[in-house]
């Protein structure tokens, strides 16, 4: 189990100036999405005034490193062509860089609810040196020895490398978590893969992921990212199809009762000809209107 300390990444450190093509993306990037209003602020930002505060980097190799907090103002350095941006090296393992981004983007705010869950996971696979899979298992156990339905079969090593990962991040509950969050990921695939490449935020994923046929779902999401729909927009074009099909579902459905009339033979039933004669009226009435 890795329990090394994660550098805190408000904590002041001396900055100095590397080359930008030093410098990398992190592959252990909590965000996936980057909302393209405010990455045009900063770059007009970087452009006029620079980087104002370091970017946190680590050392990969030979006069290489990799960003480990401070991913948008990287890409606005990139953005506008500068040469020279400035950061603080720390020495950090993956858990240590992966806790430091998290940290510094759940500080800000930075990141939508699918982004956290995945980040935490990805943590925690780290912290236990395992995969997601025997994460999420490990935590159902955990949740079913607390309530009493099984045998204390979880090793204190891993019970502390959970905690730890708790305690450290705050606000969240490895049960919390668990009940909580994970249910976030059972998004349709297609809309999930959606937020996590950044192509839609997670608001809008959330609305589009309710829609139960694939082949709407997947029309709406296109257009959604096409068209950069609002959340509003969305809503309305999923209200348009909803009513849509309704009709088109009625319509199929006054269609088929000619012929289900004509092959129960109704009108051989007296009680069920008074009845269709009454509900007839009904219909006549409401066409009239």
């Amino acid at each position: 189990m890795k329990s090394n300390k994660t550098p805190d990444p408000q904590e002041p450190l001396p900055s100095q100036q590397l080359r930008l093509d030093q410098i990398y993306p992190s592959k252990l990037q909590p965000r996936s999405y980057f909302d393209p209003e405010k990455m045009a602020e900063l770059t007009e930002s970087v452009k006029q005034y620079g980087v104002m505060y370091p970017i946190i980097v680590r050392p990969i190799g030979s006069d290489r490193y990799e960003v480990v907090a401070g991913e948008r103002r990287y890409k606005a350095a990139k953005a506008v062509g500068l040469t020279h941006v400035p950061v603080t090296i720390r020495e950090m393992n993956d858990t240590q860089a992966l806790h430091c981004a998290l940290m510094e983007n759940l500080q800000r705010d930075n990141l939508n609810p699918i982004e956290e869950t995945e980040g935490i996971l990805q943590l925690l696979e780290l912290n236990l040196e395992t995969d997601r899979e025997s994460v999420i298992s490990l935590l159902n156990r955990m949740a079913k020895v607390e309530r009493g339905l099984a045998d204390n079969v979880i090793r204190p090593q891993e019970q502390a490398a959970i905690s730890s990962v708790f305690q450290t991040l705050g606000g969240l509950t490895a049960e919390s978590f668990r009940t909580n969050r994970l249910p976030l990921l059972n998004q349709p695939p297609d809309v999930l893969k959606a937020i996590r490449d950044g192509e839609i935020k997670y608001s809008k994923g959330r609305v589009i992921g309710r829609i139960k046929d694939p082949e709407i779902r997947a029309k709406i999401l296109q257009e959604a990212i096409t068209e950069s729909l609002s959340l509003n927009q969305i809503k309305q074009r999923i209200k348009a199809q909803q009513e849509t099909e309704e009709a088109h579902e009625l319509q199929a459905r006054l269609e088929a009762i000619p012929k289900q009339m004509k092959k129960l033979k109704l009108w051989n039933d007296p009680h069920k000809r008074e009845q269709a004669k009454s509900l007839l009226k009904q219909l006549e009435m409401l066409l009239s209107d």
